[in-house]
């Protein structure tokens, strides 16, 4: 897993999201609270708002929600500093359709730095920057806007030559919802067992927060990345020595193609780090970070990256044509990890960093249970026993994206 082992609680936050209301949590400072509506005439913004990425698409959960995960940018481009007051999204086609609102501690539990680490205000210095993280959830596929809009409610320079705050409220920052079809994927692993560790969808999980600098941009490959670990048959991650790879019930199991496609490049050459610790930071760079790896190319501008897999294992090389089901290699311990696992995610080009992380669902797999998240979250190792939250009848699922924690039996 990504940087740590242990993740913070999956908290409500206290915001309301689609089709349940608008939170009403306290704000400090005086701000304007007129009706949503988009500007008729050009507008000052001393912040400036813009998605990261085009558009999404909403992926039906193992929860029976459809889920909607973006990031905004947020510049402050003017010399007063700013405060951010609330932020509201907006169906565009009907603006007075609030999807959600921010205010007060659940605005400032999205908001997050460009390093990106949690922010500890809502203050956004002149020349300084900020990422605010978005989270939807919807009942129903019919209940997701085609588009929303982002209502803003600060207080910021006025005019391009102000130096104290006042109160100001605008409506920007399009972004579709709709922006296409939902892959489908085959199984990325076979059996009983699997665990959806460090998956969808809050802010405080890692690969939220692996927004990285590559190419000259900010890109977030790893919004709905997974990294697959495995419960055996007595509900044990870990059934002997926590420091030895051997002992993790995931180690060495089978990586499997989860759809035709033709692999784009593979590294085979790294050994398996020590669980129980990340690797020296100066040790990695962008090449070896995620370990011995398959980038495969799926089509449709599509690809796929399968990481840390076990050294010596990798059956695949570059320009070879695969088909799904097929073995690319075995899970292992390499690169920027603390313990075996399988990490995975869906991205719009083959550089695994540089590239837009998209969502997708499963064809098919049992849903068998869920993990405990605050212990999960409070844990120091995997060692013990985990499988108290497996269902006694595991649910057959076809064409969701499992959530995090969540226990997934794969067919064999």
């Amino acid at each position: 897993m990504k940087r740590r082992l242990v993740m913070a609680a999956a908290a409500a936050f206290g915001l309301v999201l689609a089709g349940c209301g608008t939170v009403t949590a306290s704000t400090s400072g005086t701000v304007a609270t007129h009706p949503v509506q988009a500007p008729t005439e050009d507008q000052f913004t001393p912040v400036t708002v813009r998605p990261l990425n085009a558009g999404t698409v909403p992926v039906l959960g193992t929860d029976g929600r459809y889920h909607v995960v973006y990031e905004l940018e947020l510049t402050n481009a003017k010399l007063a500093t700013a405060t951010i007051a609330r932020i509201q999204v907006v169906d565009a086609k009907h603006t007075s359709r609030v999807v959600a609102s921010y205010s007060g501690q659940a605005l400032l539990n999205q908001l997050r730095t460009l390093l990106p680490a949690p922010a500890t205000n809502a203050n956004i210095e002149p020349n300084g920057g900020r990422f605010f993280y978005i989270e939807l959830s919807f009942p129903s596929l019919s209940a997701v806007p085609h588009r929303v809009l982002h209502r803003i409610d600060l207080l910021a320079a006025d005019s391009p030559g102000a130096t104290t705050p006042s109160p100001l409220h605008y409506t920007v920052a399009s972004y579709n919802l709709r922006d296409g079809s939902i892959p489908v994927l085959g199984p990325p692993l076979a059996g009983k067992g699997w665990v959806a560790a460090n998956g969808c969808c809050i802010p405080d999980l890692v690969h939220r927060g692996s927004i990285q600098t590559v190419n000259g941009g900010f890109f977030a490959s790893q919004r709905f990345a997974i990294d697959w670990m495995r419960l055996d048959k007595q509900g044990r991650f870990v059934h002997g020595d926590p420091l030895n790879n051997a002992d993790y019930s995931d180690f060495k199991a089978k990586v499997l193609a989860v759809a035709d496609g033709t692999v784009v490049s593979t590294l085979d050459g790294l050994p398996n780090q020590v669980p129980g610790q990340l690797p020296p930071p100066s040790s990695l760079t962008l090449k070896t970070i995620d370990g011995n790896n398959v980038v495969l190319d799926i089509g449709h501008g599509l690809f796929v990256l399968f990481a840390h897999l076990q050294k010596g294992t990798v059956a695949v090389h570059p320009g070879q044509h695969v088909h799904r089901g097929q073995v690319l290699g075995l899970l292992g311990n390499s690169g920027n990890t603390s313990a075996p696992h399988l990490h995975i995610h869906l991205m719009t080009t083959p550089s695994t960093f540089a590239s837009n992380g998209l969502p997708y669902v499963y064809s098919s797999f049992a849903f068998a249970g869920q993990i405990p998240v605050s212990r999960f979250n409070a844990a120091q190792d995997l060692t013990g026993f985990w499988g108290q939250g497996l269902l006694k009848h595991p649910q057959a699922r076809h064409d969701q994206f499992p959530l995090n924690l969540n226990i997934i039996n794969f067919p064999n």
